[in-house]
């Protein structure tokens, strides 16, 4: 259930709904009428989703949740998994494998690779991947721009390579993805900065957060905190590589390739369980 672009529908339209009536404190009822569903039903398929009753569930979605999860789970980077500190649904550093192409490969963006690519249901609706035989290449959540947009978007990064659609390439690292069982192996291409930039973001455990002067502060270069944006906005692995938990310095959400909501929903998601698990 959790995995179906159906259930990520109706957290998409909760979002929407709290955002239009904030001010209003909307009850349970009022959101749960909002989305379509009797307040029972909501409540089934909330609790199955997030892992917490919908009334928990709704109190991560505001937007004062990121300047919470600032204040109380902010992780340096350096101190991050010497802590231990880890959430309940996937541990990054454990769970995946990644290398990154060569300077040379990386020249020849895509130039002789064959690339494979295929639609997946996730937690947050329809999800595109992209993998080599050697690892995901890219990950897409489609629920804000559309199929054609995220098409465009990851392809266009890799000019030269040759597309074909075979899901079955890749779907047991995206299995291994969903269920956190198993392992997943990730390709990454991109400059020096930007590779360090998204090591720094696989060392973040699921429920915490860090900012973007954090980031520039591992990586050896304090002052580079808008290159560090840019290469989180790059990021072509969503989720996996969890650029999602990167956030102003201020609390603020910033930005998200993705679409803001689909970033709200994976913070709250992880946020919740990770408090149900403790």
């Amino acid at each position: 259930m959790e995995n179906d672009p159906y259930h990520y529908a109706l957290i998409k339209r909760a979002i929407d709904y709290i955002d239009a009536n904030a001010t209003q404190q909307p009850s349970l009822a009022e959101v749960a009428a909002a989305t379509g569903l009797s307040e029972a039903h909501f409540q089934r398929t909330f609790s199955a989703w997030a892992g917490v009753s919908p009334k928990k569930y709704l109190q991560y979605l505001t937007l004062n949740q990121a300047r919470t999860m600032l204040a109380t789970r902010h992780t340096l980077l350096d101190t991050a998994l010497t802590t231990g500190l880890s959430g309940p649904s996937r541990l990054h550093d454990l769970f995946i494998k990644w290398e990154a192409m060569t300077p040379g490969e990386y020249a020849l963006r895509g130039e002789g690779l064959t690339i494979s690519y295929g639609w997946f249901d996730s937690p947050y609706g329809d999800m595109l991947a992209l993998a080599t035989d050697r690892g995901i290449s890219a990950l897409a959540f489609a629920s804000e721009t559309g199929r054609d947009a995220a098409e465009l978007d990851l392809f266009s990064r890799w000019p030269k390579a040759d597309f074909r659609r075979d899901p079955s390439a890749m779907r047991p690292w995206i299995e291994a993805a969903l269920t956190a069982k198993g392992e997943a192996k990730l390709l990454l291409s991109g400059s020096p900065l930007q590779l360090k930039v998204w090591e720094a973001l696989l060392s973040i455990p699921s429920g915490y957060v860090t900012t973007y002067s954090d980031i520039a502060q591992n990586i050896g270069n304090p002052k580079a905190v808008r290159a560090v944006g840019t290469a989180v906005g790059r990021n072509p692995v969503s989720w996996l590589i969890p650029c999602h938990r990167a956030l102003r310095k201020s609390g603020a959400l910033g930005g998200y390739h993705w679409g803001l909501p689909v970033k709200r929903a994976l913070l709250a998601r992880e946020s919740a369980r990770l408090e149900a698990a403790e």
